[in-house]
């Protein structure tokens, strides 16, 4: 018989480069779903500090055993459940966007991220590993936002993981007066794809998903056109889905941050639909595999300029003072 859980997954409405402001909203979102009977608890991918193409993001890794790394094994010990999220984190000269995944007795196990996304690729680098967790109830399987858009991913975890952990940053369109129309109908096909991607992994996989998410407005630079404000929002869609596809529980962008908890029945089963030949899962529009294409290509050079021009030392020059003010500021109401 499998086991069933009480899953949660978080929705952030986090602020960019806030490090330890963002550490306290976790906490605080994390103990609430712990207190309404979560018994696993996922955040959102990158839940230090949410991503754009913004000089803060230079300065938001945090080392591996870090105050990320720590609150996550601290709550899951006070609660003696299982928490994880994703956050950038630099050792050895580089930089990785890492989900860890929390017990009570410390780390469970970790995967990074296989590819950066855009823009990402100006803060971090792609990692190797299969993404597979190994915990008391079973193989936890690792997948984080446009992970669950490529086939490869797929490839790694059907039939090895009786669930699917983990979360997503995914932004739209900037909101442009000038290109209002046609970013209106990129933002609605954008976050379509977003809708219907948590699902749709599952049925690839034959196995659950607890997805985290962000919400919330942003504004930082457009990569290669310095002078042009990117003025947007991420999608939100926290969700947590069957094996079969069925949606248990899902939360809007417009219902804003906040927790959603389902009962999920852990186990790994038969996929219930067909893979396609091809790198992505879903058909994307022209216009994402083009900007996937052009923001790959400048953060990968804007990345290796900023470790040419010292490495990433910088990633540990001001830990001290991020974990003083994380420290300082736990417990902390935060609206």
């Amino acid at each position: 018989m499998n086991e069933t859980i009480t899953a949660a997954a978080i929705q952030m409405d986090a602020q960019v480069g806030d490090v330890a402001g963002n550490l306290v909203r976790a906490e605080r979102l994390v103990r609430e779903a712990f207190r309404r009977g979560a018994d696993w608890v996922m955040l959102p991918e990158f839940f230090t500090s949410p991503v754009g193409y913004h000089y803060a993001l230079r300065h938001v890794a945090l080392p591996p055993d870090g105050a990320a790394t720590r609150l996550l094994c601290d709550l899951a010990r006070e609660y003696r459940g299982v928490v994880g999220g994703s956050f950038i984190t630099a050792e050895n000269g580089d930089a990785t966007n890492r989900f860890v995944l929390a017990g009570p007795d410390g780390v469970l196990g970790q995967h990074d991220k296989d590819q950066p996304t855009m823009w990402e690729n100006a803060y971090y680098v792609g990692g190797h590993d299969d993404g597979l967790i190994e915990t008391p109830l079973g193989t936890v399987g690792s997948a984080v936002c446009w992970e669950l858009v490529r086939t490869r991913t797929v490839r790694r975890l059907r039939g090895r993981a009786n669930v699917i952990v983990g979360g997503s940053c995914w932004w739209t369109m900037p909101q442009s007066p000038l290109l209002h129309a046609l970013s209106k109908r990129m933002d609605v096909q954008n976050r379509e794809i977003m809708r219907t991607t948590p699902a749709r992994f599952a049925r690839l996989v034959g196995a659950p998903l607890i997805h985290a998410a962000h919400c919330g407005s942003f504004e930082c630079e457009t990569p290669g056109v310095p002078f042009l404000p990117y003025r947007s929002h991420y999608l939100g869609e926290a969700q947590i889905v069957a094996a079969d596809g069925t949606l248990l529980a899902r939360r809007l962008l417009e219902e804003g941050e906040g927790v959603i908890l389902a009962r999920v029945t852990l186990g790994s089963g038969p996929a219930s639909d067909v893979l396609p030949e091809r790198f992505w899962i879903p058909d994307l529009p022209l216009w994402a595999r083009a900007l996937w294409t052009q923001q790959n290509a400048h953060g990968v050079r804007e990345y290796e300029r900023v470790k040419a021009a010292g490495g990433f030392s910088w990633q540990q020059a001001g830990w001290d003072r991020v974990h003083a003010a994380c420290e300082s500021r736990r417990g902390e109401p935060r609206g």
